[in-house]
């Protein structure tokens, strides 16, 4: 999912600060002046001006700022390394995307996928796109036509597992960065000994804090890489990427809706607290962790609707 990013004046990043001091986050990635956290979304403001909203009312909240000022523009896309190089568009490259980090019910899915010049034109015609234009059928009927022919490596992080780690101080940053690491490693092994002219991550951090997440792993993609919101409209690429890691989470939450006998929501709102609460009533909360990210404001809502 990718996230909004602003760039506002000092004043506003003041003004910003302080609207967002009661909802404050004790600690602060590098470079970064603000964090604050509300219910599905995480704002963070920087030394730069530049202002990073995550999480499903990412954009909706943004927006807000956005209305406020004269002159202020969405970073679409953002670069973090400096500039793409030049006609990037028709280079061969590696494109990293996730989804699932905004939906209580689910795991996170990240998908890296290859694609080079020679695919591109057969992509187009079999309708890679940006997949937010477009509904889960039309996403799932595009990635089983490009599967064969795109190398792609897709990691879940199943929702007992994303728990654990929350509760033992991991967030969902750190673990986005993993999977994307590890994906784009899986694919850059499929590929060799051919490389890609690029690597290009659909930013969801900062580079600097993306690395430190990364810091304990055994082996780190560098080379080459890049950071930038909006990656779908960039490269094909992450646009396969997205696709194919939509259809990966369209199966993950199907076959969790077979298991538990109830049609799960997708999404982190009223609808899915609803839901939440029901199989909180007939299976106890414990099942209701399996399926779900306990931290998110969802579980406590669940819980005073099932007591009623």
């Amino acid at each position: 999912m990718a996230n909004t990013v602003i760039i506002v004046d000092q004043s506003t990043l003041e003004k910003m600060k302080q609207t967002y001091l009661p909802f404050s986050s004790p600690k602060l990635p590098p470079g970064a002046v603000f964090a604050a956290k509300k219910p599905g979304v995480s704002i963070t403001g920087y030394k730069s001006r530049k202002v990073m909203f995550q999480g499903v009312n990412g954009e909706a909240e943004a927006k807000k700022w956005v209305a406020t000022l004269p002159e202020a523009k969405t970073k679409a896309p953002s670069v973090s390394k400096g500039v793409l190089p030049a006609n990037f568009a028709a280079k061969n490259v590696i494109g990293s995307d996730e989804v699932g980090n905004g939906d209580f019910f689910g795991p996170i899915t990240v998908c890296a996928a290859y694609v080079d010049a020679e695919m591109m034109p057969l992509l187009k015609e079999l309708g890679v796109k940006d997949s937010k234009a477009m509904k889960d059928p039309e996403i799932c009927r595009i990635a089983e036509k490009i599967m064969p022919i795109v190398p792609h490596s897709v990691l879940l992080c199943p929702n007992p597992k994303y728990n654990e780690l929350q509760k033992r101080g991991m967030n969902q940053g750190q673990m986005k960065a993993l999977l994307h690491n590890r994906a784009i490693e899986n694919v850059l092994k499929k590929l060799a000994p051919i490389k890609p002219e690029a690597i290009l991550i659909d930013q969801f951090a900062e580079k600097n804090t993306y690395y430190r997440y990364l810091a304990k792993e055994p082996s780190i993609i560098r080379e080459d890489v890049f950071f930038a919101t909006k990656a779908e409209g960039l490269h094909l690429s992450v646009a396969a990427a997205s696709i194919i890691a939509r259809y990966k989470f369209v199966q993950a939450f199907d076959a969790m809706s077979k298991e538990v006998g109830i049609s799960l929501p997708k999404g982190a709102g009223p609808h899915v607290d609803v839901v939440a609460a029901e199989i909180i009533e007939r299976f106890g909360l414990e099942t209701l962790a399996k399926y779900t990210k306990q931290h998110f404001a969802n579980t406590e809502k669940a819980l005073k609707i099932a007591k009623k």
